[in-house]
């Protein structure tokens, strides 16, 4: 019954993938598969997606990583701070779709049909 949303969005914070997994499962784990294919000047991402592994993935698609580092890193990566601050896209994101009560509700009980809902959801916002 409990599910995590994982969105990525463009510049303009449209939607551009949208992953389900159980809400228990690591946020880390789907960092890789949201920017996979994609071809991008900066990768904005939270804490939670701070790794060596996930910033080398970055890096050797020729994008510059915005992450702000963990505050137990031995060593401290600088990032662009003024930069950093467009993440809010994804939080808007997310407030445009808990607009959708069919979205906040949860009413459907299957993945298939609330990715469905969440497709149909994301090309109206597109559309807006």
């Amino acid at each position: 019954m409990s599910t995590t949303i994982h969105a990525a969005v463009d510049a303009l914070g449209n939607p551009v993938r949208l992953l389900l997994t159980a809400d228990q499962a690591s946020e880390y784990g789907q960092a890789n598969a949201l920017i996979e294919g994609f071809d991008a000047d900066y990768v904005l991402a939270d804490k939670g997606d701070d790794s060596d592994e996930f910033v080398e993935v970055v890096e050797k698609t020729g994008a510059i990583t915005v992450i702000s580092p963990r505050r137990n890193r031995k060593v401290q990566r600088e990032y662009a701070q003024k930069l950093y601050k467009k993440r809010n896209l994804v939080e808007r994101l997310f407030q445009k779709l808990k607009q959708f009560r069919r979205i906040a509700a949860r009413y459907e009980k299957l993945k298939r049909n609330y990715q469905s809902m969440l497709y149909l959801v994301s090309s109206m916002i597109w559309r807006a």
